[in-house]
């Protein structure tokens, strides 16, 4: 799905509910409610939809009141669920009901954090790939057997039907389907004004019970992964990053776990995938260079990977967000 009419509004509905967070709910607004017309970015036609007639309540002690109700759903282009109030109870029938035939006629549904609960609530996740907040992975696999639950991911990408974990990861989510509406040079200039990345490579898993990472400004090991980063198209081991920073290979698997909370092998990919994105969105260079240069060594190398990853081609990503 693309936005090229801009005479014909893409239309973008956020649904807000009493006891709703405002940060969550300040995600899909912040991302397509705002004004733009610039960077590639189209005014989009966004709605907040509100489940309950009146002033809806939030977390944060104040009160805010949407303009739509529920049948503001009923043209929309793409529907945002930014999160739920409580796992345990069930969204109202009207709701559920209302995401269905959206889901029938075609318009594009993301669940952000718990919201993927309202999306699996409605049957709508059965048999597809799903993510949620990582705390609550265990009770959503429990309730909803029928969906395939990845709790290690930022956000799943099931074509029509995205979900996202928690809290940052929403907006991970949206700028990604930013991405797939108006292209890579769009969700870049809104990830800039927003002083974020415009695509962040990991997992929620990093963030699961980690310890707190030492204060590396300054420490050879940053310097470490930044000259990495910058020289992603030679070979990197263990071995050999542990012999460059002046470490033991077990005292350096240990800092770079505690730094990254990756392994090296996952971080090195993470570095070396996003280099290829970013080669892919925004040069010229061939298949074969862009594996090359990322560090890949093989044209094949990239291909699996990048499927592995992302689901599709680097071909094929070249082409849906440079539309070439």
């Amino acid at each position: 799905m693309s936005v090229r009419d801009r005479n014909t509004p893409h239309v973008v509905a956020a649904i807000a509910f009493d006891g709703i967070s405002p940060f969550h709910l300040s995600v899909p607004c912040v991302v397509f409610g705002e004004n733009r017309d610039a960077g590639g970015v189209p005014v989009f036609d966004f709605r907040v939809c509100a489940l309950e007639a009146g002033t809806l309540s939030t977390t944060a002690g104040f009160s805010i009141a949407a303009t739509h109700g529920l049948k503001a759903l009923d043209d929309a282009h793409t529907i945002i669920v930014p999160s739920w109030r409580d796992p345990d109870e069930a969204p109202p029938a009207e709701l559920l009901e209302a995401l269905r035939r959206a889901h029938a006629r075609g318009a594009q549904l993301v669940g952000l954090c718990l919201g993927a609960f309202v999306l699996a609530a409605a049957g709508i996740l059965d048999g597809r790939t799903a993510t949620t907040h990582w705390a609550w992975a265990g009770d959503f696999a429990r309730r909803f057997p029928r969906v395939r639950l990845d709790p290690d991911v930022l956000y799943i990408d099931d074509g029509d039907v995205l979900t996202s974990a928690g809290t940052a990861a929403g907006l991970d989510c949206c700028l990604h389907v930013l991405r797939g509406l108006c292209g890579a040079q769009a969700a870049n200039y809104v990830a800039r004004r927003l002083v974020v990345s415009p695509h962040r490579q990991g997992g929620q898993a990093q963030y699961i019970e980690q310890p707190v990472p030492p204060n590396l400004r300054g420490d050879r090991l940053s310097g470490l992964l930044e000259w990495v980063a910058g020289n992603l198209d030679m070979p990197h081991t263990l071995d050999s990053l542990a012999e460059r920073a002046l470490m033991s290979r077990r005292t350096f698997t240990r800092r770079f776990r505690l730094a990254t909370g990756a392994t090296v092998g996952a971080w090195l990919l993470a570095q070396r995938l996003a280099r290829a994105q970013q080669l892919l969105e925004s040069s010229d260079q061939s298949v074969e260079a862009i594996a090359a240069s990322a560090g890949f060594g093989s044209t094949a190398s990239l291909r699996q990977h990048f499927q592995e990853a992302f689901r599709t081609s680097p071909s094929a990503w070249r082409r849906e967000f440079r539309g070439v």
